[in-house]
């Protein structure tokens, strides 16, 4: 008799990783970053000859058009303003802390904290002087690079889009959800440049920075989460 040959179960293939991740979000988005805050610092021509005439356009047009430029002011002033992110932050840490999601809690803490440093500092060291107008149409203080405004907004309204999706927030909702921060971050570097207080590559550099901030700070979290539960 012969005994039926037997067979060894095929080898299941590893699971691909995604392409995407926020690990290789954060590296991209931190080259990016890295070589534009160069190309400020090193005042690199083609990039400030560009600012300059972008920004002049703009300007012409805000002067010509006060009924719009209120309106942009309103909505840098009070709806995107970066205090009102740090309030939206202080809300969310409150609920996930009632939620018993304390450790979440104290790390969006730390992150927006991390954020505003990060900002600061950069501001300061590399010192670039805002657009200056002889008729300017609003004002704003210290150094011009990166722009608070789109940092700021770009990190609160990503790290919520994470902590929505982390609460398994889907359809129409989610589709509003990401539909508002689109707007909210597009609109406020726009408005940023329209009232003639920062040049283009200073929101670039905010909108760069803030989302290499939540990127890194999805990864950093996930990790220290997957550390825990070992």
């Amino acid at each position: 008799m012969h005994s039926p040959p037997i067979h060894s179960p095929t080898p299941t293939p590893p699971a691909s990783r995604p392409l995407v991740t926020p690990a290789r979000t954060a590296a991209v988005l931190a080259a990016a970053s890295a070589v534009l805050v160069g190309l400020v610092a090193a005042e690199w021509g083609p990039l400030l000859s560009f600012d300059r005439s972008s920004a002049g356009r703009l300007h012409r047009w805000a002067v010509a058009e006060p009924g719009l430029t209120h309106a942009n002011r309103v909505l840098t002033d009070w709806v995107w303003d970066p205090w009102t992110m740090r309030i939206l932050t202080a809300v969310a840490v409150v609920v996930l802390w009632l939620q018993g999601a304390r450790q979440l809690a104290a790390a969006v803490v730390v992150g927006a904290v991390v954020a505003t440093a990060l900002q600061q500092g950069l501001k300061a060291a590399i010192g670039r002087d805002r657009p200056t107008w002889p008729d300017p149409v609003d004002s704003a203080h210290f150094a011009s690079f990166p722009s608070g405004h789109a940092m700021t907004a770009t990190f609160t309204l990503g790290l919520f889009l994470w902590l929505l999706r982390r609460a398994g927030t889907s359809g129409p909702l989610w589709g509003t959800a990401v539909a508002v921060t689109v707007v909210s971050v597009v609109g406020v570097g726009l408005t940023r440049l329209w009232l003639g207080v920062h040049w283009s590559s200073d929101v670039l550099g905010g909108w760069l920075l803030g989302g290499c901030l939540v990127a890194l700070f999805i990864t950093t979290y996930g990790r220290l989460a997957l550390s825990r539960g070992r």
